[in-house]
């Protein structure tokens, strides 16, 4: 059996039996990250509330995980709308201020109605 290990946090989880990350060695994974308000199965009604949602369930799935921030290789954007990219940059920019240390990133367009915005995550981690 590998190495790997099951991530999961109190205020987000998933209806199916998968867990909202995994980590084998460095390497840590999430899965979609939902915008729900913590501990819910609510949504915020603005995008903005919705994002920083996200990155309010990033940051506690990477410290389950052993990592923070500065281990995020890349994170994945899944928008109902591409407009919804510019209200990203705002916390995106917050939280990764130098341009040269910041992870990639991808948004890509779903169809969803509800939530407007979630995202994944890969990260390194070097213990």
């Amino acid at each position: 059996m590998s190495d790997r290990r099951s991530i999961e946090i109190p205020t987000l989880s998933h209806q199916n039996p998968l867990p909202v990350a995994s980590r084998i060695g460095p390497l840590l994974v999430s899965s979609v990250i939902s915008s729900f308000n913590p501990g819910t199965r609510t949504v915020p009604d603005t995008i903005d509330e919705q994002i920083e949602n996200l990155f309010v369930h990033t940051e506690a799935i990477l410290a389950a995980g052993g990592a923070t921030l500065d281990d995020v290789a890349k994170m994945t954007f899944f928008v109902s709308d591409i407009a919804f990219r510019e209200s990203i940059n705002g916390p995106w920019t917050k939280r990764f201020p130098d341009p040269d240390h910041r992870p990639a990133r991808h948004t890509q367009v779903v169809a969803s109605k509800s939530p407007s915005v979630s995202c994944d995550f890969l990260a390194y981690v070097a213990d």
